[in-house]
């Protein structure tokens, strides 16, 4: 119990200290890479991204997901990559060769697909090296650079509004 709020407390000082040293710089241009960050459980349609991708006019091989899993032993093989609590250690750094390859590619977008406010999925976020940060949680305002706070379940709205958002900012 006492390690589980020494951990909670470190993820947040990490966080904390990663959005401080963050520097924001946008660069014009259109969208060519794009990464996906999202919580397995609560949200896993493959198609949707698929085809969201395509809309967005975004090739495959420029697309990179990474999905947080509970347990290990519920992994599917149909995404790139997971982590789970287990690849983090107890002071809060992760420790996983995926994470280390998604959050040091620097993506023109990354889209975090949840809703629910997960130290390791606010962690990854944060140490992300993409350009411009889209998320569906405002529940920390540092994380993403525009928020759609809208269901993850309401696909059609998210797709909409990205679309919308990302001409009006010249970047489809």
């Amino acid at each position: 119990m006492f390690f589980k709020r020494f951990k909670t407390l470190l993820l947040k000082k990490n966080i904390t200290k990663i959005l401080k040293s963050r520097t924001k710089n946008f660069h014009d241009g259109k969208v060519n890479s794009i990464g996906v960050i999202f919580d397995y459980d609560s949200y896993h349609d493959y198609i949707f991204f698929q085809d969201l991708m395509t809309d967005i006019g975004v090739m495959k091989n420029k697309t990179k997901f990474i999905a947080m899993i509970d347990l290990e032993k519920d992994r599917p093989n149909s995404w790139d990559a997971f982590f789970s609590l287990k690849n983090f250690d107890w002071l809060g750094r992760p420790k996983s060769v995926e994470i280390d390859e998604f959050v040091n590619q620097p993506f023109d977008v990354l889209i975090s697909y949840y809703n629910s406010n997960k130290l390791e999925l606010n962690l990854v976020t944060a140490l992300s090296k993409s350009n411009f940060k889209i998320g569906l949680t405002d529940d920390d305002a540092r994380l993403n650079d525009l928020v759609i706070h809208i269901d993850p379940l309401k696909t059609d709205i998210f797709k909409t509004e990205i679309i919308k958002y990302l001409t009006h900012l010249n970047r489809l």
